[in-house]
């Protein structure tokens, strides 16, 4: 598995652990749903850039 994909599932347990830990906080659960959507856009960003690097340098496989 490579660094970017070990790096996205890092992102999305992390976002999802905040998401539960302050859905059982009361007030906090809207800082858990900013973070798990910081996360999701993050990691949806670097995978838009890895298929763009590798778009541009026509690699065979093109997912990231």
């Amino acid at each position: 598995m490579t660094n970017f994909k070990l790096t996205l599932k890092a992102l999305f347990i992390a976002g999802s652990v905040f998401a539960i830990a302050a859905c059982e906080q009361g007030p906090a659960e809207e800082a858990g749903e900013s973070v798990d959507e910081m996360v999701t856009d993050a990691g949806n960003a670097l995978e838009d850039a890895c298929e763009d690097v590798k778009e541009g340098a026509n690699a065979e496989d093109k997912d990231c």
